[in-house]
C-alpha cells in the first residue's frame, strides 16, 4: 500500500490513508484473447498525450498479447458519433514524437447514456481514459453507471492536466515540458525588457485555477521580478501595490520581468461585461477575463499618468498554446510510459473506477471519486512560494 499523507493540519481528499500499489500481479482476470480496449482522450492539449496512446497499445499487445485495441476520436462525443480506429503497435511507433493527440480530442460531448451504450455496443471491456478533473468526473460518471447496470467492463483513468492541478498525485504528466516551454517565453521577455528603456516583459501562462507553471518556470528562471499567481491576490495602486514595485525596480535595474498565471486577477479587472464573465467553455469552466491584456494596458496608463515624458515600453507574450502543444520532454515521456503500463497491470488484474499515478514517488491506484473531488492549490504558505518571493523579492501584497 502506499501512504498518501498522514501529516497534521493537512486535509486528506478522501478516506483513504493509503492506496492499492500499482504494477502486475500474479494472477490477471482477463483473458488477453478476450479483451477489447478503448482509448479516449478528452478536454485539452497536454504534452505526452501521444506517447501515452502510444504505450497503451504498445503495453497491452507486448505485454499482454491482447490484439483488439481501439482509439475512440475527438473525445467522449466519439464513443457515440464516428467510428473507432483499430491501432497496433506499427500503427502508433512514432506517435510519441509528436504534440497534441492523433486520436482528435474536444471539450463537451458527455452524455452518459449514449456513451455507455456505445461502450457496450462495441464490445468494450476495457476503457482507457485520458483527461483532467472534468474528464475524471465524466469518468466516474461512466464507472456508475457501468456498475448499475452489472456490466463487465474496466474503466481505468490517466490523469491530465498541463496545469498540475489535479489532486493526490504528486505531478501530472506534460507539466515538466509546459514549464521548459514557459522558461524560454520568460528569457524571451527578459531580452525584450533588457533592450528597452524602461522596459517590462509581461508574460502570461496557463494556469486557471492554480499557479503552478508560473510558480516552477519562474524558479527556474531566476529572471522574474514579480510572480502573480490565483492563489496569492494582488492589487496595483498604493503602497505596497505592483506598481510601486515596478516602479523601484525600474529605478534600480531599468527593466523588469512580469509573469501572471490566467487565472490571477479575476477579481480585480472590471467586470463591464458581465455576460462575459458569466459564461461558461464546453467543460462547464468559466471563462476567464484576459488578465495579461488587461495588465498591459494599466500599465501603459500607469506609466502615462505618473511620467508622462519618459520613455517606456510593455513587451508581452502569451505563448498559452506553444508551451501545451509541443511533444513531451524526456523525462515526461518516461513519466508517460510509466502511468500507462500502470493502467495496464490494473484494468488486465480486473481493477475498475481507478486512477493511477505516483504518490510520495511510488505509483499507486486511485480510486476516481477522490480524484474527480481532489484540488491541487499552490500552497503559499510552504517553501516552494517562499523560494518565489526570495528570488524575486515582490511584495506580500497585503494590505494589512
Amino acid at each position: 500500500h502506499i501512504l498518501h499523507d498522514l501529516s497534521e493540519g493537512f486535509p486528506s481528499p478522501g478516506p483513504h490513508l493509503a492506496y492499492n500499489r500499482a504494477g502486475p500481479r500474479k494472477q490477471i482476470y482477463f483473458k488477453p484473447g478476450h479483451v477489447r480496449a478503448g482509448i479516449v482522450t478528452c478536454g485539452g492539449l497536454c504534452p505526452g498525450m501521444n506517447t501515452v496512446i502510444r504505450e497503451l497499445v504498445v503495453g497491452l499487445w507486448e505485454l499482454y498479447g491482447v490484439r483488439e485495441i481501439f482509439g475512440v476520436r475527438a473525445g467522449y462525443r466519439g464513443f457515440y458519433s464516428s467510428e473507432p480506429v483499430e491501432l497496433n503497435p506499427k500503427s502508433v511507433h512514432g506517435w510519441h514524437r509528436n504534440g497534441g493527440t492523433v486520436l482528435e480530442t474536444s471539450r463537451g460531448g458527455f452524455d452518459l447514456e449514449k456513451i455507455v451504450n456505445a461502450i457496450e455496443n462495441r464490445g468494450f471491456n476495457q476503457v482507457y481514459i485520458i483527461g483532467g478533473d472534468g474528464t475524471m468526473r465524466g469518468m466516474l460518471e461512466i464507472f456508475n453507471e457501468i456498475k448499475r447496470r452489472k456490466l463487465n467492463i474496466v474503466v481505468a483513468g490517466i490523469p491530465k492536466t498541463v496545469d498540475n492541478d489535479i489532486g493526490i498525485i504528486d505531478k501530472s504528466f506534460g507539466f515538466q515540458t509546459a514549464v521548459e516551454m514557459a522558461q524560454q517565453a520568460i528569457n524571451a521577455a527578459h531580452t525584450e525588457a533588457e533592450s528597452a528603456v524602461n522596459g517590462i516583459g509581461l508574460v502570461k501562462l496557463m494556469g486557471r485555477s492554480t499557479g503552478h507553471i508560473a510558480l516552477h518556470a519562474t524558479l527556474s528562471s531566476r529572471d522574474v521580478d514579480c510572480c502573480l499567481i490565483p492563489e496569492n491576490d494582488f492589487y496595483l495602486e498604493g503602497k505596497g501595490g505592483l506598481f510601486e514595485f515596478l516602479e523601484k525596480r525600474l529605478k534600480d535595474n531599468g527593466h523588469a520581468v512580469v509573469v501572471v498565471a490566467e487565472g490571477a486577477g479575476q477579481d480585480i479587472i472590471p467586470k463591464s461585461d458581465q455576460s462575459h464573465v458569466a459564461e461558461k467553455d464546453e467543460s462547464g469552466n468559466p471563462v476567464f477575463l484576459d488578465v495579461g491584456g488587461w495588465l498591459k494596458s494599466e500599465l501603459k496608463k500607469w506609466w502615462d499618468r505618473d511620467h508622462p515624458k519618459e520613455l517606456f515600453a510593455v513587451k508581452y507574450i502569451d505563448p498559452t498554446y506553444m508551451i501545451r502543444a509541443v511533444p513531451a520532454n524526456a523525462t515526461d515521456n518516461l513519466y508517460c510510459t510509466l502511468l500507462a503500463h500502470s493502467a495496464i497491470h490494473g484494468a488486465m488484474a480486473g481493477y475498475t473506477g481507478f486512477v493511477c499515478g505516483p504518490i510520495n514517488g511510488n505509483y499507486a491506484y486511485i480510486p476516481v471519486k477522490e480524484v474527480a473531488r481532489a484540488k491541487n492549490p499552490v500552497n503559499t504558505r510552504d517553501h516552494k512560494w517562499a523560494w518565489v518571493r526570495s528570488i524575486t523579492n515582490q511584495p506580500d501584497f497585503s494590505r494589512g
